[in-house]
Order: structure tokens, then C-alpha cells, then sequence
């Protein structure tokens, strides 16, 4: 059954790197990594969403080519953090997974914005924070409404289902 969550983060990876770099809005592209993980980690726990996480970012580093591990670590501690959540919240509603993706967005942004400055990237506060954080964050959480849905039945009967013994 890895062998489905590894295949789908390979697509979702390929369509962000390729196919998205068409279709940009306000100069950015949604991340489809960044809602591959939260979908997991908030249907399956801390655990997997900080593996997904982990095993996602280390895609996109080394398909993207520069500060490897970078992305690794952001997606991990969003995984995590989202995991945590998959107990308390209610999973049918995409409108809180929106939200989900949305704060996990926005954290990975600040995140790599804050060891980008640890490293001596400067980058304008302002720049970062209104021309690519806010709009990216809001471009892939639109997406989760019309994502979320399937993803969910797939994890609940279909081709990512998965049987807890």
C-alpha cells in the first residue's frame, strides 16, 4: 500500500514542478506536496503526516535542487503539527482542512523564510510575507475544495485505503 501514498506524492510532485508552472496566479503556484501531506496527516496522525512530510520534502528539495533538506524539514514539522489535529477535528468537512492548509502554508513559508535568513538570504519581510506566503497559502487552500473530497473517499474505500489490524 506505500508503494499508492509514494506513487500519488511522485504525481502530485510532477504536476507542481511542471504542469502548475503555467497556470500562475499573482506570480505563484499552489503546493500540491504541501496538501498531500496535510490530507494524510490529518487522516492518519502526527506519526505519518511527519513521514509524508519528511519523504515529501526531500522530493521537492532535490527536484527543485537547492537547499536540500530545507523543504524537508518544513513539511515534517507541518505534518506533525497537522497530526496532531487528526483526532480533534472533524475529517468530512473540507472547510477545515481548507483552514488546515491554509496555516500550514503559511508556517512552511515563514519556516523557510527564517532559516533562508539563518543562512544570509535576505529577503524583505514585506516581499515575502504579501507577494508570496499570503497568496501562495490561499492558492493551494482554494484547491483543497475541490481535492479534498476524492482524496478522502480514496483513503476511506478506494486506491489509498489502507486495513488497520
Amino acid at each position: 500500500m506505500r508503494l499508492n501514498w509514494f506513487f500519488t506524492l511522485g504525481i502530485a510532485l510532477f504536476l507542481q514542478v511542471t504542469l502548475l508552472n503555467f497556470f500562475p496566479v499573482l506570480g505563484v503556484k499552489p503546493d500540491l506536496v504541501l496538501i498531500f501531506v496535510v490530507f494524510n496527516a490529518f487522516l492518519r496522525g502526527s506519526g505519518h503526516g511527519a513521514m509524508v512530510g519528511f519523504l515529501g520534502g526531500l522530493m521537492e528539495d532535490l527536484a527543485v535542487g537547492s537547499y536540500i533538506g530545507m523543504n524537508a524539514l518544513a513539511l515534517m514539522a507541518a505534518g506533525y503539527l497537522v497530526g496532531i489535529a487528526e483526532s480533534k477535528l472533524y475529517k468530512d468537512s473540507p472547510f477545515i482542512v481548507l483552514v488546515l492548509v491554509w496555516l500550514s502554508a503559511m508556517f512552511t513559508q515563514i519556516f523557510t523564510y527564517i532559516m533562508l535568513s539563518f543562512m544570509g538570504v535576505y529577503i524583505s519581510l514585506g516581499i515575502a510575507l504579501f507577494r508570496v506566503a499570503l497568496p501562495s497559502a490561499t492558492y493551494t487552500a482554494v484547491l483543497v475544495l475541490f481535492l479534498y473530497r476524492r482524496f478522502f473517499r480514496s483513503n476511506q474505500e478506494g486506491l489509498l485505503y489502507v486495513r488497520r489490524i
